[in-house]
């Protein structure tokens, strides 16, 4: 008898250590997620950020005729995704987006920058606004085309 609930315990402790390491599995992989603050942080600082690029006259004269609402939200959805969140991106491709705008690395960098201004404007620590631009980063092969 004892040996069956020494039996019986060992396989409760074997499933709420699993558990344990589901739970910690999940959060883990929306730890950058939390950490921009969920979509309403997302969606924050994105609206800052379009407004940063929309008066950065490097790059303003891309986005003239945009429709600068959607692009908010075509963005937050992006972050939201890329960062682990719930989101699903519902855009075009980088690729398709970007193929007649002969964005440059200068271009770029630049919407980097503005990036990492909004992000700052908004308390977000270096390494959180890193490990984002490191999601990002692979974007730039598709998008830069001169």
């Amino acid at each position: 008898m004892n040996n069956i609930l020494s039996r019986i315990s060992k396989i409760a402790v074997g499933f709420f250590l699993l558990s344990s390491l589901s739970a910690h599995a999940q959060s883990s992989s929306d730890a950058l997620y939390q950490s921009l603050g969920g979509k309403t942080g997302i969606s924050t600082f994105v609206n800052s950020f379009v407004a940063i690029v929309l008066e950065d006259t490097r790059i303003n004269k891309a986005f003239k005729e945009t429709d600068t609402e959607r692009l908010a939200s075509l963005l937050t959805e992006q972050f939201c995704e890329l960062s682990g969140g719930p989101c699903k991106y519902s855009g075009r491709s980088m690729a398709e987006s970007h193929k007649d705008m002969q964005v440059t690395n200068a271009h770029f960098n630049a919407l980097a920058e503005d990036l990492q201004i909004a992000m700052e404007k908004h308390d977000i620590p270096s390494s959180v606004q890193n490990r984002l631009i490191a999601k990002l980063a692979p974007m730039q092969r598709p998008i830069v085309t001169k």
